[in-house]
């Protein structure tokens, strides 16, 4: 398992990454309280506009409530797309009243973190599979 992590607002935010298989999944949880908000799953396939590159294609689900949805999504294209895999992301970031500076550091550093991820994945890449 993998992990990267900051802070945000004072509080942990944590980037987990789990292989199963060739598969992976991811875990972005913090903010006040580590839970889970959505869940997006993303699989890569070839562009539809070019098929020589990658694309990705990804279902959502969301808890009522929660705005993490968009995020999960995302960051599990990202992920599936780079690394030519099925990506998983749970997703839970609660902040008390946060306000639009707030919500702005938290996609900035989430986004931060799975690029982080990314590209020492991206790097240790061997011909076939990931490590």
């Amino acid at each position: 398992m993998k992990e990267f992590a900051t802070t945000l607002a004072g509080h942990p935010l944590r980037l987990r990454c789990i292989r199963m298989g060739e598969d992976i999944c991811l875990t972005l949880c913090g903010g006040e309280l580590e839970h889970i908000g959505a869940v997006a799953v993303a699989q890569p396939r070839p562009s539809l506009a070019d098929p020589a590159r990658i694309s990705a294609t990804a279902s959502v689900i969301a808890l009522p409530g929660h705005q993490e949805d968009m995020l999960a999504r995302e960051l599990a294209l990202k992920a599936a797309t780079t690394l030519n895999t099925v990506v998983c992301v749970a997703c839970g970031i609660h902040l008390r009243h946060p306000t639009p500076a707030m919500l702005d550091e938290a996609l900035a550093a989430s986004r931060g973190l799975v690029d982080a991820l990314l590209a020492e994945m991206h790097n240790a890449k061997p011909d076939k599979g990931i490590p």
